[in-house]
């Protein structure tokens, strides 16, 4: 049966930046100059100037909520933990509701997404992630990252364009669904990236990490989520087949084998959603083909 495109949920919006820096000026009489477009990134992020000359990065959050704004600073503050203990994440500068969203000016770190992907950034990427371990273990009161294999979250993790695509799909949220009727959680005390991949890390001339951004998804929970997270990408991106089985490997012997299922029947979920409301048919089969290598409930 063929998709049915009216039963599908709408695409996340992309940021318009022109609109969010007027809607700013004209709201808080913040004046950002606009530099030109962040590479990278599937809603979009625009690189901004401050009337002092100081660069930053600007994105948005698609509400302008209080709910919204509570969760914006809760990141800043989790943020200046992780960069007290000298991680390359950061700082927020602004957090100001604005045309209906909340724009964020973060500060611009230095360094390029990486050109290449290969085992010496992989070891990079798996070393900075060991340095989250127990990083929020006194904040308690932080629930460990949902992995909504139930029930829909709203703006990603969406059940309905599943549901409504194809055959294949539907199968696999009957999957996905099955697993979460007893799933473990990602519980933990480290620092959690939850789309962490090498788009989201910037290197220097010399292939060393400068700075992880992109940290709208965070949590207290389980570090080796993220790193799934990584080895889902890297088989999009079709990295060397070494590289990901020594990844492979690593996440195996650290998580166990429910809790690994539930973190891959969560990446299913996420990554076929996304494909079906942002991208083609094509792209949707290349998910499908690896979740059918990944994800063998």
């Amino acid at each position: 049966m063929n998709p049915d495109p009216a039963s599908i949920p709408a695409p996340t919006p992309r940021l318009d930046v022109v609109r969010l820096v007027d809607a700013l000026s004209r709201t808080h009489g913040i004046e950002l100059e606009l530099v030109g477009p962040a590479p990278g990134g599937e809603v979009g992020a625009a690189f901004v100037r401050w009337p002092s000359g100081r660069m930053g990065v600007l994105t948005q959050v698609s509400d302008d909520s209080p709910a919204a704004a509570a969760a914006l600073r809760a990141t800043a503050d989790v943020l200046g933990v992780a960069r007290a203990r000298g991680l390359p994440v950061p700082r927020y500068d602004l957090i100001a509701a604005a045309g209906g969203v909340h724009a964020v000016v973060q500060e611009r770190l230095p360094g390029a997404p990486p050109r290449t992907v290969g085992q010496a950034l992989v070891a990079q990427l798996v070393a900075a992630v060991q340095q989250w371990t127990g990083l929020l273990a006194e904040r308690t009161e932080l629930a460990p990252p949902p992995l909504y294999l139930t029930e829909s979250r709203p703006g990603f993790c969406l059940h309905e364009s599943l549901q409504h695509y194809d055959a294949r799909t539907r199968r696999l949220l009957g999957q996905v669904r099955e697993v979460g009727r007893t799933a473990a959680s990602a519980a933990g005390t480290d620092l959690v990236h939850l789309d962490f991949h090498p788009g989201n890390v910037l290197v220097d001339t010399a292939g060393r990490i400068t700075g992880i951004v992109d940290w709208d998804g965070w949590g207290r929970g389980d570090r080796w989520f993220s790193l799934e997270v990584l080895a889902f990408d890297l088989a999009r991106r079709r990295a060397g087949a070494a590289t990901r089985s020594r990844l492979d490997e690593r996440i195996a012997a650290a998580v166990a084998p429910d809790r690994l299922l539930a973190y891959r029947a969560h990446l299913a979920l996420r990554q076929v959603d996304w494909v079906i409301r942002h991208h083609g048919p094509a792209e949707v089969d290349v998910w499908l083909a690896i979740v059918a290598d990944r994800f063998r409930p």
